[in-house]
């Protein structure tokens, strides 16, 4: 027994003395001709055998003759019985053996080659951007001041206009619905950055969500990605919305699940309420023969019914209105006849719970947008929280924060080379996420507008690092953080964290071109800003944040 683990020990060492993982060589390879090290191995292995019965045998001739023989002839034939046994701890070591070198030139020519090129991209991203020369205080001030507040000062007057023809758009779509049968249309909100003041590139387009719900008996219930059910990985930050009468259980009754009887009646149910005709749930804009509200028929309802209202009040107001984008189905233009035109999107949405969550039906889509999801899942926005964690830091910030005045010049930078380089993953949401997780991660007082540029390099550090990583982390999903003077939902707390930037695993070319166009950036950023600057006294720094925002 000991001789047969001594042998067990004696190959597995020398396999992990000889594998190349542990002591890599330069140019080390697999050998082409493996029947040499077949033949080697077993030569070795005869050697080992010989030597042990020689030295059995010397040992043996040291007793009487007969009893020497006795001995011999014993050990001959164990010799023999565990010939077999070592023979296939010889083969299983030697397959072993091989598989994981050949498991470990694979892994150098494939796997280890892509990291390679990534880390290479990386350490030139960081040198790029070690490199990059800001703009003073000065210059920053006067870009500021020429570029930013010279073009926002009409949004205000631009949203009150929007929002009162809306409401009136609304008012009259509710006049030309069923009140018995069409959807119950609720009042429009602002979302976004003109309702958040960090809107900087024209065309100013104003971003208005408009909840709806069913007529009655019905009522929508809604399942999102972390309530429990099994959603796949690219359906995280979705949900489903489900249309079932007010008077339905939830949990369901077990008539739907079990077969009863043909003499046996659910005492809860008639028959008529069990089986409802796929027309009924047509009308109620469900997916085909199921109960799943489908996002594609809302928006035709929508835009039907958005028409039928502006032909009854068109004749009020002296404009046209249209559809604008073909790929935004709620997407609108209002053209005066001296030419000009303002845009804004009119989105409905489906309220989750009793909280300022929506299901929202349709959302643009940006270059690192995977395919497009089932017209039964719908995404989840959380728009509203966004624009009142901004109103509520913003009172606890000093006068006059740079933490707009920051948001607003990078969202410039990066529009300016998108549109010399081409689009990007990287989009204006991902950049107020960033300055959503900055704002809760630093002090109230870094953000005095003396600090400007000191913030505004924080941004671009904390891009390249989730750049980097491939991780930007929804600011709201999984963050147990959340002032709760904001009445957040729990359950979105408590769920795991959203990587927004999961799909540049998944698309390698638009993770390299998001890369390429952040690195551009980084290098053109005093270029782009000076291209737009006039140089002036130093004592207009001081003036950069005096307009209201």
């Amino acid at each position: 027994m000991p001789v047969r683990i001594f042998r067990v020990c004696l190959v597995v060492i020398t396999a992990i003395v000889n594998h190349p993982l542990l002591f890599p060589k330069e140019n080390g390879t697999v050998p082409e001709n493996t029947e040499e090290i077949i033949q080697k191995m077993k030569e070795r292995e005869e050697s080992l055998r010989l030597e042990q019965l020689r030295l059995e045998q010397e040992m043996a001739g040291q007793e009487a003759g007969q009893k020497a023989l006795g001995k011999a002839a014993k050990v001959v034939e164990e010799s023999k019985e565990e010939k077999v046994p070592w023979d296939m701890w010889s083969a299983v070591s030697m397959v072993i053996f091989l598989l994981i070198e050949l498991w470990r030139q694979d892994f150098q020519e494939g796997n280890w080659q892509d990291t390679g090129s990534e880390e290479d991209d990386i350490a030139i991203l960081g040198k790029a951007f070690k490199g990059v020369v800001f703009p003073d205080k000065a210059i920053l001030a006067s870009f500021y001041e020429k570029r930013i507040l010279s073009t926002t000062g009409d949004m205000e007057r631009m949203r009150e206009m929007v929002e009162g023809f809306a409401d009136d758009l609304l008012e009259a779509l509710r006049s030309v619905c069923n009140r018995d049968a069409d959807m119950e249309v609720e009042d429009c909100m602002g979302v976004g950055s003109m309702y958040e003041n960090w809107r900087v590139r024209k065309p100013f387009v104003c971003d208005l969500i408009v909840p709806f719900a069913p007529p009655e008996p019905y009522c929508f219930r809604s399942q999102t990605w972390c309530s429990g059910n099994s959603f796949p990985p690219d359906k995280q930050g979705y949900g489903t919305i489900k249309v079932c009468r007010a008077d339905e259980d939830v949990a369901g009754c077990i008539c739907d699940k079990t077969k009863l009887g043909e003499d046996m009646l659910c005492l809860l149910h008639s028959q008529a309420n069990t089986t409802r005709p796929s027309s009924e749930m047509e009308d109620l804009l469900c997916f085909k023969n199921t109960q799943y509200l489908d996002a594609d028929r809302v928006m035709k309802w929508f835009q039907i019914a958005v028409t039928k209202a502006w032909s009854r009040i068109s004749h009020k107001y002296e404009f046209d209105l249209s559809f604008s984008l073909l790929d935004s189905p709620g997407a609108l233009k209002i053209k005066f006849r001296s030419g000009k035109s303002i845009a804004f999107n009119l989105t409905p949405v489906v309220q989750y719970e009793n909280s300022d969550v929506y299901f929202i039906s349709h959302f643009p889509r940006s270059g690192l947008a995977a395919d497009l999801p089932s017209s039964t899942h719908w995404l989840l926005t959380f728009a509203v929280y966004e624009r009142r964690f901004i109103q509520l830091v913003s009172k606890r910030l000093p006068a006059n924060a740079c933490h707009v005045s920051c948001l607003q010049i990078l969202s410039f930078l990066h529009g300016k080379q998108c549109s010399l380089t081409g689009p990007s993953g990287l989009t204006n949401y991902h950049l107020k996420t960033v300055l959503l997780h900055l704002l809760q991660a630093r002090p109230c007082q870094d953000w005095a507008p003396e600090k400007l540029e000191a913030r505004l390099q924080d941004m671009l550090k904390f891009v390249e690092k989730c750049l980097h990583e491939k991780k930007l982390y929804h600011f709201f999903i999984g963050n147990g953080k959340v002032p709760a003077e904001l009445g957040f939902p729990i359950i979105f707390q408590r769920a795991e964290p959203l990587n927004l930037f999961r799909p540049f695993v998944l698309h390698r070319d638009v993770y390299r071109k998001t890369v390429d166009t952040f690195h551009e950036m980084l290098r053109n950023t005093s270029a782009l800003i000076n291209e737009y600057t006039v140089h002036t006294p130093l004592a207009h720094a001081n003036g950069i944040h005096k307009a209201s925002l």
